[in-house]
């Protein structure tokens, strides 16, 4: 069986941008789902956790919710150098 390697981690930048903002993940999973994606607190959690990869729809409502620029998701993150 072949293990599954781990995508670079979107979760502290989540967690930072929501920490910012002084947004719950039980709040910001009713903000998400007032726009139509149906999330519970604990898979939100998950995502800022890197336990679960976060989806495009996920990342357009908080690109909304938040305000900020995609690039804050991004933020710090990059690929090992060869």
């Amino acid at each position: 069986m072949q293990k599954i390697k781990p995508d670079l981690n979107l979760g502290s930048n989540l967690r930072r941008l929501r920490m910012e903002r002084g947004i719950t993940q039980e709040a910001l999973s009713a903000k998400l789902g007032v726009m139509g994606i149906d999330l519970s607190r604990g898979t939100y959690s998950r995502y800022e956790t890197g336990e679960l990869n976060v989806p495009v729809s996920v990342l357009v409502a908080l690109h909304t919710i938040y305000r900020c620029t995609y690039d804050e998701f991004f933020k710090g993150l990059e690929l090992p150098t060869l």
